[in-house]
């Protein structure tokens, strides 16, 4: 099952979840309670820490729920914030999934230092609800902008193009 967030994130082949930890989570779920799917897939935009460019399209199967706090020394957390479906991990770039977009340039480097190159809003989630239906799960993404001041701005004016070189990918390997 190939599933998207949703609203401006919506695909001809993907079932949207919805937008967020919490929506993706629990639209989800629904889901794999009605009929657990054999695999899935997450197709969406993410957002750049620097090292990955605007148009690459990255597949992973490891994601993190990292809050630029948690660098600072400013939070901590009791859940196993980063997860994976993958046996070798050494060779996947790391989805950090949060509520919010970052844009604040000077904290690349915290989360590249951790592998963690990408964000994307559902991905987590996504992972999570797998991870406890006991269902293999991967996500592909296309990097629509940079996690600073302009994210949003960018993100915007790559939209759709992005949308486009995504659905060919995606199509193109006959998921």
């Amino acid at each position: 099952m190939i599933v998207c967030a949703g609203k401006s994130e919506q695909f001809e082949f993907a079932h949207p979840i919805g937008i967020g930890l919490i929506e993706s989570a629990v639209n989800l779920t629904r889901i794999c309670e009605i009929g657990k799917p054999d695999h899935i897939v997450f197709v969406g935009t993410a957002g750049s820490y620097g090292e990955k460019e605007i148009f690459d399209i990255v597949e992973s199967r490891v994601a993190a729920n990292v809050e630029q706090s948690f660098f600072e020394g400013k939070s901590y957390t009791p859940i196993d914030n980063v997860i994976a479906s993958a046996e070798d991990v050494s060779r996947e770039t790391v989805i950090n999934s949060s509520n919010y977009i970052t844009t604040n340039k000077s904290v690349w480097k915290d989360y590249t230092a951790q592998n963690i190159h990408l964000e994307n809003m559902e991905f987590y989630s996504v992972m999570k609800v797998a991870q406890m239906f006991g269902i293999p799960v991967a996500g592909i993404f296309i990097v629509t902008n940079y996690c600073n001041e302009n994210a949003h701005e960018d993100f915007k004016k790559n939209h759709a193009e992005a949308m486009k070189r995504l659905t060919a990918y995606v199509k193109a390997r006959a998921i």
